[in-house]
Protein backbone atom coordinates (compact mmCIF):
# COMPACT_ATOMS: atom_id res chain seq x y z
CA UNK A 1 0.00 0.00 0.00
CA UNK A 2 1.50 3.36 -0.89
CA UNK A 3 2.04 5.86 2.17
CA UNK A 4 -0.06 8.84 2.75
CA UNK A 5 1.99 11.49 1.25
CA UNK A 6 1.33 14.99 4.31
CA UNK A 7 0.38 17.81 2.75
CA UNK A 8 1.40 20.96 4.74
CA UNK A 9 1.03 24.78 4.72
CA UNK A 10 -3.07 24.45 4.25
CA UNK A 11 -6.39 24.05 6.88
CA UNK A 12 -9.58 22.02 5.12
CA UNK A 13 -12.47 20.57 6.69
CA UNK A 14 -12.23 16.96 8.24
CA UNK A 15 -14.26 15.56 5.33
CA UNK A 16 -11.91 16.97 2.48
CA UNK A 17 -9.18 15.80 4.15
CA UNK A 18 -10.40 12.03 4.38
CA UNK A 19 -10.78 12.76 0.66
CA UNK A 20 -7.27 13.86 0.21
CA UNK A 21 -6.10 10.85 1.88
CA UNK A 22 -8.59 8.22 -0.10
CA UNK A 23 -6.82 10.21 -3.14
CA UNK A 24 -3.41 9.81 -2.47
CA UNK A 25 -4.01 5.87 -1.66
CA UNK A 26 -5.87 5.75 -5.03
CA UNK A 27 -3.06 7.35 -6.98
CA UNK A 28 -0.38 5.12 -5.25
CA UNK A 29 -2.82 1.84 -5.26
CA UNK A 30 -4.81 1.62 -7.85
CA UNK A 31 -3.19 4.10 -10.85
CA UNK A 32 0.47 2.91 -9.24
CA UNK A 33 1.46 6.12 -10.27
CA UNK A 34 5.86 6.37 -8.51
CA UNK A 35 6.27 8.06 -5.22
CA UNK A 36 7.71 11.36 -7.53
CA UNK A 37 4.19 12.18 -8.93
CA UNK A 38 2.48 11.46 -5.55
CA UNK A 39 4.68 14.36 -3.90
CA UNK A 40 4.12 16.62 -6.84
CA UNK A 41 0.42 15.95 -6.98
CA UNK A 42 0.03 16.60 -3.20
CA UNK A 43 2.21 19.91 -3.41
CA UNK A 44 -0.03 20.76 -5.96
CA UNK A 45 -3.45 19.81 -4.04
CA UNK A 46 -1.65 21.77 -1.13
CA UNK A 47 -1.31 24.89 -2.70
CA UNK A 48 -4.80 25.04 -4.37
CA UNK A 49 -6.46 24.82 -0.71
CA UNK A 50 -3.99 26.99 0.52
CA UNK A 51 -4.86 29.55 -1.80
CA UNK A 52 -9.09 28.24 -1.21
CA UNK A 53 -8.83 28.92 2.60
CA UNK A 54 -7.73 33.23 1.94
CA UNK A 55 -9.92 33.28 -1.59
CA UNK A 56 -13.42 31.93 0.32
CA UNK A 57 -12.25 33.06 3.84
CA UNK A 58 -12.21 29.62 5.74
CA UNK A 59 -10.58 26.37 5.49
CA UNK A 60 -12.43 24.18 2.30
CA UNK A 61 -14.86 21.83 2.88
CA UNK A 62 -16.71 19.37 0.28
CA UNK A 63 -19.19 21.76 -0.03
CA UNK A 64 -17.07 24.60 -0.78
CA UNK A 65 -15.84 21.96 -3.22
CA UNK A 66 -18.83 21.61 -4.86
CA UNK A 67 -19.66 25.17 -5.14
CA UNK A 68 -16.66 26.50 -7.16
CA UNK A 69 -17.08 28.28 -10.50
CA UNK A 70 -14.68 28.30 -13.19
CA UNK A 71 -13.70 32.27 -11.93
CA UNK A 72 -12.96 30.45 -8.75
CA UNK A 73 -10.02 28.18 -10.71
CA UNK A 74 -8.99 31.19 -12.80
CA UNK A 75 -8.19 32.96 -9.81
CA UNK A 76 -6.03 30.41 -8.29
CA UNK A 77 -4.42 30.40 -11.94
CA UNK A 78 -3.39 34.31 -12.21
CA UNK A 79 -2.77 33.82 -7.81
CA UNK A 80 0.14 31.41 -9.13
CA UNK A 81 0.85 33.52 -12.03
CA UNK A 82 1.48 35.90 -10.30
CA UNK A 83 3.91 33.84 -8.05
CA UNK A 84 6.45 33.04 -11.20
CA UNK A 85 5.26 29.78 -11.61
CA UNK A 86 6.51 27.99 -14.76
CA UNK A 87 3.92 27.44 -17.31
CA UNK A 88 4.90 23.58 -17.09
CA UNK A 89 4.30 23.67 -13.44
CA UNK A 90 1.22 25.76 -13.92
CA UNK A 91 -0.32 23.24 -16.60
CA UNK A 92 0.65 20.39 -13.71
CA UNK A 93 -1.41 22.04 -11.21
CA UNK A 94 -4.40 22.01 -13.35
CA UNK A 95 -3.98 18.38 -14.16
CA UNK A 96 -3.80 17.03 -10.42
CA UNK A 97 -6.67 19.49 -10.07
CA UNK A 98 -8.55 17.20 -12.71
CA UNK A 99 -7.05 14.49 -11.58
CA UNK A 100 -8.52 15.13 -7.96
CA UNK A 101 -12.21 16.49 -9.24
CA UNK A 102 -12.62 13.09 -11.10
CA UNK A 103 -11.60 11.17 -7.87
CA UNK A 104 -13.95 13.22 -5.73
CA UNK A 105 -16.98 12.71 -8.59
CA UNK A 106 -16.40 8.83 -8.59
CA UNK A 107 -16.79 8.63 -5.10
CA UNK A 108 -19.54 10.26 -5.12
CA UNK A 109 -18.50 13.24 -2.49
CA UNK A 110 -18.26 16.13 -4.92
CA UNK A 111 -19.71 16.58 -8.37
CA UNK A 112 -18.72 19.71 -10.09
CA UNK A 113 -17.73 19.53 -13.90
CA UNK A 114 -16.54 23.42 -13.55
CA UNK A 115 -13.13 22.59 -13.60
CA UNK A 116 -13.49 21.29 -17.08
CA UNK A 117 -14.43 24.53 -18.73
CA UNK A 118 -10.83 25.58 -17.35
CA UNK A 119 -7.86 25.83 -19.80
CA UNK A 120 -3.92 26.50 -18.50
CA UNK A 121 -1.48 28.31 -20.73
CA UNK A 122 -0.37 25.51 -22.39
CA UNK A 123 3.49 25.28 -21.96
CA UNK A 124 6.00 26.19 -24.75
CA UNK A 125 7.42 23.20 -25.58
CA UNK A 126 11.40 23.28 -25.03
CA UNK A 127 13.53 23.03 -27.76
CA UNK A 128 16.17 20.15 -27.80
CA UNK A 129 19.63 21.85 -27.49
CA UNK A 130 22.05 19.35 -29.49
CA UNK A 131 25.88 18.82 -28.67
CA UNK A 132 27.91 20.01 -32.19
CA UNK A 133 28.72 16.38 -34.17
CA UNK A 134 32.12 16.93 -33.68
CA UNK A 135 31.56 17.79 -29.98
CA UNK A 136 29.95 14.78 -29.79
CA UNK A 137 33.00 13.31 -30.92
CA UNK A 138 35.01 14.62 -28.68
CA UNK A 139 33.19 13.61 -25.61
CA UNK A 140 32.76 10.36 -26.71
CA UNK A 141 37.05 10.08 -27.13
CA UNK A 142 37.21 11.38 -24.08
CA UNK A 143 35.03 9.52 -21.86
CA UNK A 144 37.39 6.80 -21.20
CA UNK A 145 39.80 9.22 -19.88
CA UNK A 146 38.10 9.78 -16.83
CA UNK A 147 38.66 6.86 -15.01
CA UNK A 148 41.97 5.48 -13.84
CA UNK A 149 39.89 1.66 -13.78
CA UNK A 150 40.31 0.35 -17.10
CA UNK A 151 37.16 -1.44 -17.42
CA UNK A 152 35.18 1.52 -16.31
CA UNK A 153 37.08 3.59 -19.03
CA UNK A 154 35.26 1.29 -21.36
CA UNK A 155 32.10 1.33 -19.99
CA UNK A 156 31.69 4.85 -19.91
CA UNK A 157 32.96 4.89 -23.60
CA UNK A 158 30.77 2.15 -24.58
CA UNK A 159 27.61 3.71 -22.61
CA UNK A 160 28.27 7.54 -24.62
CA UNK A 161 28.60 5.34 -27.74
CA UNK A 162 25.38 3.60 -26.99
CA UNK A 163 23.40 6.64 -26.27
CA UNK A 164 24.45 8.92 -29.32
CA UNK A 165 25.11 5.86 -31.48
CA UNK A 166 21.22 4.81 -30.73
CA UNK A 167 19.63 7.81 -29.79
CA UNK A 168 18.35 6.18 -26.42
CA UNK A 169 17.14 7.63 -23.34
CA UNK A 170 19.73 7.36 -20.24
CA UNK A 171 17.24 5.13 -18.27
CA UNK A 172 16.22 2.54 -21.57
CA UNK A 173 20.51 2.32 -21.94
CA UNK A 174 20.88 1.67 -18.21
CA UNK A 175 17.66 -0.75 -18.18
CA UNK A 176 19.69 -3.01 -20.56
CA UNK A 177 20.54 -6.57 -19.08
CA UNK A 178 23.11 -8.42 -20.27
CA UNK A 179 21.11 -10.76 -22.05
CA UNK A 180 20.17 -7.50 -24.70
CA UNK A 181 23.92 -6.87 -25.22
CA UNK A 182 23.58 -5.71 -29.42
CA UNK A 183 25.46 -8.99 -31.60
CA UNK A 184 23.44 -7.65 -34.90
CA UNK A 185 22.62 -4.93 -36.69
CA UNK A 186 19.36 -3.77 -34.82
CA UNK A 187 18.50 -4.04 -31.37
CA UNK A 188 15.13 -4.01 -29.65
CA UNK A 189 14.59 -1.44 -26.75
CA UNK A 190 11.53 -0.74 -24.35
CA UNK A 191 10.83 2.67 -23.74
CA UNK A 192 7.97 5.11 -22.53
CA UNK A 193 4.39 3.48 -21.52
CA UNK A 194 6.32 0.22 -22.38
CA UNK A 195 6.45 0.50 -26.20
CA UNK A 196 8.95 -1.63 -28.21
CA UNK A 197 10.88 -0.40 -31.32
CA UNK A 198 13.59 -1.87 -33.22
CA UNK A 199 17.09 0.61 -33.85
CA UNK A 200 20.07 0.03 -35.79
CA UNK A 201 23.45 -0.61 -33.85
CA UNK A 202 26.48 0.96 -35.66
CA UNK A 203 29.37 -1.61 -35.64
CA UNK A 204 31.38 0.87 -33.62
CA UNK A 205 28.50 0.77 -30.91
CA UNK A 206 28.56 -3.26 -31.00
CA UNK A 207 32.42 -3.15 -30.67
CA UNK A 208 32.91 -0.43 -27.88
CA UNK A 209 30.39 -2.39 -26.34
CA UNK A 210 32.17 -5.66 -26.59
CA UNK A 211 35.36 -3.93 -25.24
CA UNK A 212 33.54 -3.25 -22.11
CA UNK A 213 32.14 -6.59 -21.58
CA UNK A 214 35.86 -8.23 -21.99
CA UNK A 215 37.19 -6.16 -19.67
CA UNK A 216 34.36 -6.07 -17.14
CA UNK A 217 35.73 -8.04 -14.04
CA UNK A 218 32.44 -9.37 -13.14
CA UNK A 219 31.21 -12.55 -13.97
CA UNK A 220 28.89 -12.54 -16.93
CA UNK A 221 24.99 -13.38 -16.02
CA UNK A 222 22.40 -12.61 -18.92
CA UNK A 223 19.86 -11.16 -16.16
CA UNK A 224 22.68 -8.97 -14.83
CA UNK A 225 22.94 -5.05 -15.36
CA UNK A 226 24.30 -4.36 -18.84
CA UNK A 227 26.02 -1.34 -17.81
CA UNK A 228 27.61 -1.93 -14.13
CA UNK A 229 28.67 0.32 -11.10
CA UNK A 230 31.89 -0.19 -9.57
CA UNK A 231 30.23 -2.83 -6.80
CA UNK A 232 28.46 -4.39 -9.39
CA UNK A 233 25.06 -3.57 -9.16
CA UNK A 234 22.74 -1.62 -11.73
CA UNK A 235 25.30 1.75 -12.99
CA UNK A 236 23.28 5.14 -11.22
CA UNK A 237 21.93 7.90 -13.54
CA UNK A 238 23.69 10.32 -11.05
CA UNK A 239 27.38 8.63 -11.47
CA UNK A 240 26.71 9.30 -15.29
CA UNK A 241 25.37 12.34 -14.84
CA UNK A 242 28.43 13.25 -12.66
CA UNK A 243 31.06 11.60 -15.55
CA UNK A 244 29.47 14.06 -17.84
CA UNK A 245 30.00 16.92 -15.83
CA UNK A 246 33.67 15.72 -15.80
CA UNK A 247 33.18 15.90 -19.63
CA UNK A 248 32.05 19.41 -20.29
CA UNK A 249 34.81 20.98 -18.19
CA UNK A 250 37.27 19.14 -19.55
CA UNK A 251 36.06 19.60 -23.35
CA UNK A 252 34.74 23.32 -22.19
CA UNK A 253 31.17 22.32 -23.21
CA UNK A 254 27.95 24.23 -22.19
CA UNK A 255 25.71 22.87 -19.20
CA UNK A 256 23.55 21.89 -22.34
CA UNK A 257 25.53 19.23 -22.76
CA UNK A 258 23.45 16.17 -21.10
CA UNK A 259 23.28 12.42 -21.10
CA UNK A 260 20.13 13.43 -22.76
CA UNK A 261 21.24 15.96 -25.05
CA UNK A 262 23.12 13.44 -27.06
CA UNK A 263 20.22 11.68 -27.64
CA UNK A 264 18.94 14.99 -29.13
CA UNK A 265 22.10 15.05 -30.85
CA UNK A 266 21.00 11.81 -32.64
CA UNK A 267 17.95 13.15 -33.78
CA UNK A 268 19.34 16.31 -34.65
CA UNK A 269 22.12 15.38 -37.23
CA UNK A 270 20.18 12.79 -38.62
CA UNK A 271 17.62 15.07 -39.96
CA UNK A 272 20.40 17.41 -41.05
CA UNK A 273 22.07 14.93 -42.90
CA UNK A 274 18.51 14.33 -44.73
CA UNK A 275 16.68 11.66 -42.64
CA UNK A 276 13.00 12.11 -42.63
CA UNK A 277 11.01 12.93 -39.33
CA UNK A 278 8.77 9.83 -39.35
CA UNK A 279 11.58 7.58 -39.30
CA UNK A 280 13.45 9.42 -36.85
CA UNK A 281 10.03 9.37 -34.82
CA UNK A 282 10.50 5.41 -35.35
CA UNK A 283 13.71 5.53 -33.94
CA UNK A 284 13.15 8.00 -30.64
CA UNK A 285 10.24 5.62 -29.81
CA UNK A 286 8.26 8.96 -29.93
CA UNK A 287 4.12 7.91 -29.85
CA UNK A 288 3.34 11.39 -31.57
CA UNK A 289 5.24 13.18 -34.09
CA UNK A 290 4.15 16.82 -33.07
CA UNK A 291 6.93 15.89 -30.56
CA UNK A 292 9.68 14.87 -33.45
CA UNK A 293 8.76 17.78 -35.16
CA UNK A 294 10.32 19.62 -32.27
CA UNK A 295 14.08 18.92 -34.04
CA UNK A 296 13.20 20.47 -37.27
CA UNK A 297 13.54 24.35 -35.04
CA UNK A 298 16.85 23.29 -33.96
CA UNK A 299 17.80 22.25 -37.96
CA UNK A 300 15.97 25.25 -38.78
CA UNK A 301 18.54 27.35 -36.43
CA UNK A 302 21.62 25.67 -37.52
CA UNK A 303 20.68 26.63 -41.47
CA UNK A 304 20.19 29.90 -40.14
CA UNK A 305 23.47 30.23 -38.37
CA UNK A 306 24.86 28.99 -41.22
CA UNK A 307 23.73 31.31 -43.59
CA UNK A 308 24.68 34.19 -41.74
CA UNK A 309 28.18 33.32 -41.03
CA UNK A 310 28.84 32.61 -45.12
CA UNK A 311 26.46 34.19 -47.13
CA UNK A 312 28.07 37.67 -48.45
CA UNK A 313 25.19 39.95 -47.89
CA UNK A 314 24.18 38.62 -44.05
CA UNK A 315 28.57 39.89 -43.20
CA UNK A 316 27.77 43.78 -44.72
Amino acid sequence: MAERRALTGFSASDDTLRAIEDWQRWIGDERRSSSHTLDAYSRDLAAFLSFLTGHLGSPPALADLNKLQASDFRSFLAHRLAGNIAQSSLARSMSTLRNFFRFLDKTGRVSNATISAVRAPRPTPPIPKAIAATDAMDLIDAAGSLSDTPWIAKRDTALFTLLYGCGLRIDEALSLNQADTPKDDAMVITGKGNRQRVVPVLPIVRQSIADYREACPFAPRPDRPLFLGARGGRLNPGVVQRQMRKLRGLLGLPSTATPHALRHSFATHLLGAGGDLRTIQELLGHASLTTTQRYTSVDSERLIAVYNDAHPRARR
